[in-house]
């Protein structure tokens, strides 16, 4: 048997080139992957067999067939090529790929000799991009125009065991028109099927081809339905004005507000890119939301956001929300929070706008920013406006005395309109006591009452200088001196507003902070090495050295108001959160920290300290605004204990406790144990929390739950999510999510509950929240989500 190799012109004229090759006869050779043919006007063509026809000017054939042409190919068992008529007709497992990658099945084919027109019988045709269509007969027509009879498009790969199998989705078409020039797709009298179940018809609908990336048109439609506004229905409509800008309008129609107009731009630059929203209504029921916020008859929001690099450190940018009232995006579920199925759960926050300047460097840092909240609270003159706060860090690459010298500095200037206090006692429980301004000591409020906000203007100038070398003598042990020296320069306004001079001085005070610090810290790690791992026990010991807090109390305190003392800042310097607090007097700080390692995986790390004020004022003792460091466990001369045990035997476990206990009674004031688990197929995580009372910090009872999530992969695509958290001094739970998701490379499905109670101050009750979610995506199709 003889393989024969033609070369026809597609032209006029015989044949003008063969070639002929053996092959064995006993098997039947692999079809080749096909060659990358130049465009000569030239058709190569491979077979078995070759007989040709004089008389009718026709050349068949016969037995693996291979034709190539302009970089498509044609394979088959039988091809018939007439020279008059120009046309090609190839029979028997027929499988036709394109130039751009696109693979069609057909028993039958019959074609002109460039590939333009034809018609194709029992057809599939699978794309580059993995999407597949299917029907009994296809038509081409001008080059340009497939029309697929009794057709199926899908982007699901067919199933492995059963090819036969209904794929997740398809759909089905009496006809479905491919249009090659405009790249789209156009289905008469369709239905959608999912697992082989019909579950939607549509009589037209049309949708770009799998090869458009960007393409004006409807997107797939999105329903929710909210007290307020009833049901409501999205059909958002895609604009692709130019390759590097595009608008989205979204029109929201709901049966008792009317429309709510939806509109996003966006633009990708050289160098960055940006984007506005834009929402409006003309409310027709503004009953819906009486004696609320949202009682008036428009209402609408303005969001923007971008970012642009300056060069391959320095990036730009800006976020911006303008409303007509705090409560617009959770009264239309706007404030969007999408989780990692694709599923939409609304969670208002805070807006946030603001416009920053950031870089970094090998070993430096620098961010200026402004900031303004829009609260949705309602109380937005007691949200504070930041112009600007701007934070530079820089270690040098050099040693300065053989050590490493670093430097950072801070700038915050800020602005509130009115006060923040916050009623921490059962007696406090409005804010009358907060404001009173009564001489009387017993009348006076820091013991019922934290100032949490001050009213005025707050300026700020924090630099600081560090340097530190560790030595290791002959015996091994480790010495780290340090010294640290720290400036602040204070400019504060402070309205006297009712209540306020209780805490701080009111009107104009300039004042000048100086904390000059020199410390030591001793670690002597011990190494015992055993066939089943290593074990390191290290004491640690650390002296630090200065002068008393300056003004202590006597600042507002607008970024140091969170602290915890823990085992992870038991040896931090200066143990406050933020620049407005600095720790002053003498201390020590010591502990014991053992590390293992095992030789076939795993580590453990316990770590047990206290800290002691030497000599001088404590400053955790120290009543401020807010009581920082009050109820800490710091703020007396021999701190609580504090502990620490993490161990991981593997990557699929680990665990972590985390307590301190008081340091004369031991009794646990605050305890943390938390447990994860990942295993090929599931995985969970559970926190306990147990905290005693703080009733300076307005914490009147002990506090203690449990926080738990847990993931469970249910099958090769599936997977179910939940998460709860149990009030356990309330006795109920007060919080849970479940979900339950389905993705792979063609669908993604999501179905998602979340129940919440919002608590605010003032003994309002809490409001109880419920959320349902359910979100389709077809991959070339889009997703539809549905919300109620």
């Amino acid at each position: 048997m003889l393989a024969i190799a033609v070369v026809i012109a597609t032209g006029f004229g015989p044949v003008v080139k063969a070639s002929a090759q053996n092959v064995s006869y006993n098997t039947q050779p692999p079809r080749p992957k096909p060659p990358r043919v130049a465009n000569d006007n030239q058709m190569l063509v491979q077979a078995t067999e070759v007989d040709y026809d004089y008389n009718n000017s026709r050349i068949s054939a016969v037995g693996n067939v291979q034709l190539f042409y302009n970089g498509t190919s044609v394979e088959a068992d039988k091809v018939i090529y007439d020279q008059k008529t120009k046309r090609l007709h190839a029979e028997g497992n027929v499988r036709m790929t394109d130039a751009d990658g696109k693979i069609t099945y057909a028993e039958t084919i019959d074609l002109s000799d460039d590939y333009r027109d034809g018609f194709v019988g029992s057809l599939r045709v699978d794309t580059a991009d993995r999407t597949r269509m299917a029907a009994t007969r296809a038509d081409r027509s001008s080059g340009n125009y497939t029309v697929f009879e009794n057709g199926v498009y899908t982007a699901c790969a067919p199933c492995k065991d059963d090819p036969k199998k209904p794929p997740l989705w398809q759909v089905k078409g009496a006809r479905i028109i491919h249009d090659q020039q405009e790249k789209m797709l156009y289905f008469e009298t369709a239905q959608l099927e999912f697992f082989g179940v019909p579950l939607a018809y549509m009589p037209y609908f049309s949708t770009p081809d799998p090869t458009v990336k960007r393409k004006s048109g409807f997107l797939m439609p999105g329903f929710t339905s909210n007290t307020g506004y009833g049901y409501g229905v999205e059909v958002p409509f895609y604009w692709a004005i130019a390759p590097d800008m595009d608008m989205t309008f979204s029109p929201r129609i709901t049966s008792r507000q009317g429309v709510l107009f939806q509109a996003e731009y966006r633009q990708r630059l050289m160098d960055g890119a940006y984007q506005i929203r834009v929402y409006g209504i003309d409310q027709l029921d503004r009953g819906a939301f009486a004696g609320q916020p949202g009682d008036r008859q428009f209402r609408g929001a303005v969001e923007t956001k971008g970012q642009f690099a300056l060069n391959d450190k320095w990036v730009w940018g800006w976020d911006g929300v303008v409303m007509s009232d705090y409560y617009f995006f959770s009264d239309y579920r706007l404030s969007q929070y999408r989780d990692p199925l694709g599923s939409f759960l609304y969670l208002p926050t805070d807006a946030l706008s603001q416009l920053y300047l950031t870089g970094v460097g090998n070993r430096s840092f620098f961010d200026a920013r402004t900031m303004y909240w829009l609260s949705y609270s309602g109380n937005q003159d007691k949200v504070p406006i930041v112009y600007p706060v701007i934070d530079y860090s820089n270690v040098l690459n050099y040693p300065v005395f053989g050590g490493e010298f670093s430097y950072k500095t801070n700038f915050t200037n800020l602005s509130r309109d009115s006060a923040v206090f916050d009623p921490i006692t059962t007696l406090a429980n409005t804010n009358s006591l907060c404001t009173t301004t009564s001489a009387d000591p017993l009348a006076r409020t820091p013991s019922q009452c934290l100032l949490r906000g001050v009213p005025g203007t707050y300026t700020r100038l924090t630099a600081e200088a560090q340097w530190r070398k560790s030595y290791t003598d002959p015996f091994g042990e480790i010495w780290t001196p340090f010294a640290i020296l720290r400036a602040d320069a204070v400019n504060a306004s402070i309205s006297n507003q009712p209540g306020v001079s209780n805490y701080l001085p009111v009107g104009d005070t300039q004042a000048f902070r100086l904390m000059p610090t020199v410390g030591l810290e001793y670690r002597y790690p011990f190494i015992n090495v055993q066939p089943w791992g290593s074990t390191t026990i290290e004491p640690i010991a650390q002296v630090i050295i200065r002068p008393n807090e300056t003004y202590a109390g006597k600042f507002p305190n607008e970024d140091a108001q969170s602290f915890v003392f823990e085992t992870s800042n038991l040896f931090s310097v200066d143990k406050f959160s933020g620049y407005d607090r600095v720790e002053g007097g003498g201390r020590a700080n010591v502990g014991v920290q053992a590390t293992t390692q095992f030789d076939k995986g795993g580590a453990a790390k316990v770590l047990f300290g206290q800290s002691y004020q030497l000599f001088g004022m404590n400053s955790y003792a120290v009543r401020d605004s807010i009581n920082t460091g009050l109820d800490s466990g710091l703020d007396k001369p021999r701190s609580d204990y504090v502990a620490s045990i993490d161990y991981s035997p593997n990557r699929t476990y680990t665990f972590s406790v985390r307590s301190r206990m008081d340091e004369q009674t031991w009794n646990v004031q605050r305890f943390e144990a938390e447990g994860r688990a990942n295993f090929d197929r599931w995985s969970i995580s559970v926190m306990y929390g147990n905290y005693a009372a703080q009733p300076e910090l307005g914490y009147l009872t002990r506090r203690e739950g449990i926080l738990t999530t847990g993931s469970l992969k249910v099958a090769t695509n599936w997977v179910v999510t939940g998460s709860a958290r149990w009030d356990l001094e309330a006795n109920e739970i007060n919080q849970y999510v479940v979900g339950a998701g389905y993705v792979d490379d063609c669908l993604v499905l999501g179905l998602n509950y979340l129940k919440s109670y919002n608590y605010t101050v003032g003994g309002v009750p809490p409001v109880l929240n419920e959320t349902y979610m359910l979100s389709i995506g077809l991959r070339t199709f889009g997703t539809i989500a549905i919300g109620f």
